[in-house]
């Protein structure tokens, strides 16, 4: 035995996560993070425009059906709002609660310009640096929140994935049918 030990002296106590958010008393915060969570989602969905551009443009594969697109940001966009709800309760003072907004904002402005300078500007090629910068505000949400709630931290492992997975898109969108000009 360890002679620094004392006997029934109790193991230290691991660090605990501050309590999360009681939904029946924070339910309308909760939807008021879903309403601009679909706000950003809606903006970005209004610049994506299928037209003769994009259905010209020779795709991989193993692309996904455009239909899924769909459901697979609509389930992101969900888990982004549970996170930056939870995230909001979690930070300890004002200063951390305007950094997490402003973390948030910056993602939301990465996200809807990739849909500009992809769609809009027919650019992939531009596009796939902007996401460099959307992938790296993820995580830098999931950095910022993860000492503090490691739940909201999670919620966004699938959008940090998906962007990846997008990114792959771009790029081979890019190899397939570059240059772009």
């Amino acid at each position: 035995m360890n002679t620094s030990e004392s006997v029934g002296s109790a193991p230290p106590a691991a660090p605990t996560e501050p309590a999360l958010p009681n939904l029946k008393r924070h339910w309308r915060s909760l939807l008021l993070a879903f309403a601009v969570s679909f706000a950003v989602a809606g903006i970005g969905s209004s610049l994506t425009v299928l037209d003769a551009w994009y259905f010209q443009l020779k795709q991989p594969p193993w692309k996904p059906p455009d239909a899924a697109f769909g459901l697979i940001w609509s389930a992101i966009f969900s888990l982004c709002a549970i996170s930056a709800w939870l995230g909001w309760y979690v930070s300890g003072s004002a200063k951390e609660r305007w950094q997490w907004l402003g973390l948030w904002a910056l993602n939301a402005f990465c996200n809807v310009f990739w849909s500009v300078i992809y769609f809009k500007w027919h650019r992939p090629d531009w596009s796939l640096v902007e996401l460099l910068f959307l992938w790296q505000s993820i995580f830098l949400l999931i950095v910022f929140i993860y000492p503090r709630c490691r739940v909201a931290a999670w919620l966004l492992m699938p959008y940090l994935v998906w962007v990846t997975t997008a990114g792959m898109l771009n790029y081979s969108t890019i190899s397939l049918n570059g240059p772009f000009a």
